[in-house]
């Protein structure tokens, strides 16, 4: 997609663009491309990212290959607002971790002209919508999906599958945690992951019944 050459009049109104998929998918890879394309062409870039992830740097927003661009993280969406004022573009990355209002801020930036650039997981862990992303892909002129690889099948990826017992929703991990799978690998991994924890539950309740009284 290469939408930098159009021209941001004042008069005229900017546009959302988001870039969703599953994780190890080139999602950050993705949004850094456009990001540095627009620095190069001299206009004003912020960059944003949820304070909680600092997987790599606290001021860099980095992709999994290393790629990385200057960020600023912020707590709440609400930030945003405030420290993108003369912003000519706007990225923000892993929107899914940002509270719901992320949604109002990019579109009150798109509406002062500005091109916002999101990228973000668009499924969780169990397979379902992620946060403010569904409400973020509604509402954007442009959303590109892009796939991993399975690392089971070969086929093209777009679960994100968690290998770590944690059932927290939000769980910031790499290669040790997730795995993306296509959605054949995905049924199947979770249906053994199901039947593993089925059997220790009734591994625990046998083993406690065992246990002589005191």
């Amino acid at each position: 997609m290469f939408l930098e050459n159009t021209v941001n009049h004042e008069e005229q109104f900017g546009w959302i663009e988001v870039i969703c998929g599953s994780m190890f998918s080139g999602k950050t890879e993705e949004l850094i491309r456009r990001l540095k394309r627009a620095q190069f062409a001299k206009q004003k870039v912020e960059i944003f990212k949820p304070a909680v992830d600092t997987r790599y740097d606290d001021h860099f927003v980095v992709s999994h290959d290393e790629n990385e661009i200057r960020s600023t993280p912020v707590p709440a969406a609400a930030n945003i607002r405030l420290l993108a004022d003369g912003c000519q573009v706007v990225g923000i990355d892993e929107a899914q971790f940002f509270d719901d209002e992320i949604v109002s801020v990019c579109n009150d930036l798109a509406n002062k002209g500005i091109r916002v650039v999101v990228a973000g997981l668009d499924m969780d862990f169990k397979g379902n919508p992620f946060g403010p992303m569904p409400n973020l892909m509604a509402t954007a002129e442009y959303v590109t999906k892009v796939h991993a690889v399975c690392t089971r099948t070969g086929n093209l990826a777009q679960y994100s599958f968690r290998k770590a017992a944690s059932k927290d929703l939000v769980l910031l991990g790499e290669t040790l945690e997730y795995e993306p799978l296509s959605r054949a690998a995905y049924v199947k991994a979770m249906r053994e992951q199901k039947k593993r924890e089925d059997s220790s539950i009734i591994d625990n309740e046998i083993s406690t019944d065992q246990e002589p009284l005191k």
